[in-house]
């Protein structure tokens, strides 16, 4: 995906999980957070921040800028919680994303209610198969390995019992982990912050419910699926 109008600055503060206070070129401005996450590891006193301008195309905007990346070790990491599902999206109907047991995708739907969950997509290859997928952004990064939730998740335990009991009703089930950068060597569940979600995770496991992740390859303006990273429970 890409975005427009990309200016730097340097974060300040995060008065709430929806706003940001930031410098650019010297002016102290505020920034919608396109993210709800906790983000601690990356929302540091001047920290190096990417954000996207909308002057001039507010529409019923409150804030002309939203902030959607940071730099980590002088790399960008992007934190648009929205952009997972959209790269997903176009991996998907492009041919660029092979699901495990399932052949070409030919439907690709989003936003679909299973049970009491409303998953990501709902999928059906050429043949008819038809699956879910949930998609969950990873923005934490650890000494190389990504993690996921970086906040306990109820309703992301919640998603993947749903994806547990679709594969019990004869769907493919995919749980995919898009990591919003690059240099990563695996992914694990942060057991240390919600034990129930890697817990949950290992039993999906178990079931049939394919876990995936992927990278990403980022710039200050764009963000675009990459490879796949070895996924460790």
């Amino acid at each position: 995906m890409e975005y427009l109008k990309i200016c730097k600055g340097n974060f300040i503060s995060r008065p709430n999980r929806f706003i940001a206070s930031v410098n650019i070129e010297g002016r102290e401005e505020k920034a919608h957070v396109k993210n709800t996450g906790r983000l601690k590891e990356l929302l540091v006193p001047g920290a190096a921040v990417y954000l996207e301008d909308f002057q001039g195309r507010m529409g019923t905007r409150k804030m002309r800028y939203s902030l959607i990346g940071v730099e980590k070790n002088g790399a960008p990491v992007n934190i648009d919680s929205q952009a997972p599902n959209q790269v997903v999206k176009k991996a998907l109907t492009g041919g660029n994303l092979q699901l495990p047991e399932m052949g070409k995708i030919v439907i690709v739907k989003g936003e679909q209610v299973y049970g009491d969950s409303r998953l990501d997509f709902y999928v059906e290859d050429e043949s008819g198969k038809r699956g879910f997928i949930e998609v969950k952004g990873v923005t934490l990064e650890e000494s190389g390995i990504a993690r996921f939730p970086d906040a306990p998740t109820v309703r992301g335990v919640k998603h993947v019992e749903e994806l547990i009991r679709a594969k019990r009703e004869g769907y493919g089930a995919f749980l995919l982990f898009v990591i919003q950068m690059k240099g990563i060597s695996c992914f694990m569940p942060n057991d240390r912050t919600h034990s129930a979600f890697g817990d949950a995770l290992r039993k999906a496991d178990k079931e049939g419910v394919k876990l995936m992740a992927y990278d990403c390859q980022v710039s200050p303006g764009s963000l675009r699926l990459s490879s796949p990273i070895l996924v460790k429970l």
